[in-house]
């Protein structure tokens, strides 16, 4: 098992939440202080750079018009990481392709990452959440198409060597697709999807052999999940990496009062996600069936009810995961068993007020101390291939 430090930089320095309609799409850039703001990037990136220090590896993501993200451009923070750490792989997820005009683009910018790296990025592409298809005026009917017709035209463009080649899809129309540079990683970087609960989409996940991930679940609604994708990449036989990848809130400490205290700030990022209904589901973006299910209670990892619940029940579900570091290695490996294996722990050790102090105690003991023991537990789908091979 493969461990990621992360955080959605967020900016917590807003009014109470109570004050306020909306924490994403319509909050005022009023709010936002640049000295703050200025503090705040450069200290995530240090947190970065001591992951790489203590042998994590290192997930970044992006998201607008949001308190909760100051990550507005992904591409930024993963270049400025790629030549200050020299370890540390770096995931971005990921690149929300459906809303951004110019897939070839992300292609080039891929590509110059991994060769600054030196072959040590991960790729993903996401189609966006519902709350940012306001911001980027996106149509919610299309986001799925335009997500796998971007990802299809950047692989392409990653792929083909040997000059201009013509693209002519639905949305896309190139005449002289010929990026460089091409990708330190051949044929291409590893390649992870993330925050889908379509079956269809976990199933072209699968058969691509994309690496899954799936972002604070209930252990029941994320072993379906896996399995789905269990069943459908050994079904496809495809020879790629995949795996499988969930993302818990995590907070290691030296005693269990620490550890609550540390887990009570980390809730922040789940109560800071107040958004109006007409944000949160925008007409089109989930399926007939998807909203059925989700008004029957079979999304509570990511509704307005789990976020009225307490700790116990954040820890019973797998949800946050937080004590010293003996309690913090056997809830890893509950949840593990729970949801019949995982291959990668995406780690949200940072969220809200939690500090700088207290941010790297946690890292350092959850590197020293726990990682060591759920390092070995075996892969879900598949052993890791090996790294793709290097540019000639």
């Amino acid at each position: 098992m493969r461990a990621w430090h992360f955080t959605e930089m967020p900016y917590p320095n807003i009014p109470p939440f109570d004050e306020l309609k909306n924490t994403r799409v319509t909050i005022p850039s009023r709010l936002f202080d640049p000295k703050i703001g200025a503090d705040l990037y450069n200290r995530y990136l240090d947190e970065h750079c001591i992951a790489d220090e203590l042998g994590l590896d290192i997930m970044l993501n992006e998201h607008h018009a949001s308190a909760s993200c100051l990550d507005s451009c992904v591409p930024l923070p993963a270049a400025i990481l790629a030549r200050q750490t020299t370890k540390a792989r770096i995931l971005i997820l990921g690149n929300p392709v459906a809303n951004r005009g110019e897939p070839v683009r992300i292609a080039e910018e891929m590509a110059m990452i991994d060769c600054i790296s030196r072959g040590r990025l991960d790729v993903g592409f996401v189609r966006g959440v519902p709350t940012e298809i306001n911001p980027a005026n996106s149509n919610p009917t299309l986001t799925n198409d335009r997500l796998w017709e971007g990802i299809d035209l950047a692989m392409r463009a990653w792929t083909t060597h040997d000059g201009p080649f013509n693209y002519e899809g639905r949305f896309w129309h190139k005449r002289a697709v010929n990026i460089w540079p091409r990708p330190y990683q051949q044929p291409h970087p590893p390649v992870w999807i993330t925050g889908s609960t379509d079956r269809e989409n976990v199933r072209k996940v699968a058969q691509h052999g994309f690496t899954f991930a799936t972002f604070l679940q209930p252990y029941e609604n994320t072993r379906s999940l896996f399995d789905e994708y269990r069943k459908h990449y050994v079904d496809a036989g495809v020879p790629h990496q995949g795996g499988t990848a969930f993302l818990p809130l995590v907070f290691t400490a030296d005693s269990d009062t620490e550890a609550e205290q540390g887990a009570q700030e980390l809730l922040w990022y789940i109560r800071s996600n107040k958004t109006e209904p007409q944000f949160k589901n925008p007409p089109g973006y989930a399926s007939i069936a998807l909203n059925v299910q989700a008004l029957q209670g079979k999304f509570a990892g990511r509704t307005e009810a789990v976020r009225q619940q307490g700790l116990d029940y954040m820890m019973e579900q797998g949800i946050l995961i937080a004590g010293t570091p003996d309690k913090v290695t056997a809830r890893i490996r509950k949840f593990y068993d729970q949801v019949g294996g995982f291959d990668h722990l995406l780690m949200m050790q940072q969220a809200g007020h939690l500090d700088h102090q207290r941010t790297v105690r946690s890292m350092t003991l959850f590197a020293k101390e726990v990682y060591p023991r759920i390092m070995d537990l075996p892969p879900a789908v598949a052993s890791r291939t090996p790294e793709p091979a290097l540019a000639e």
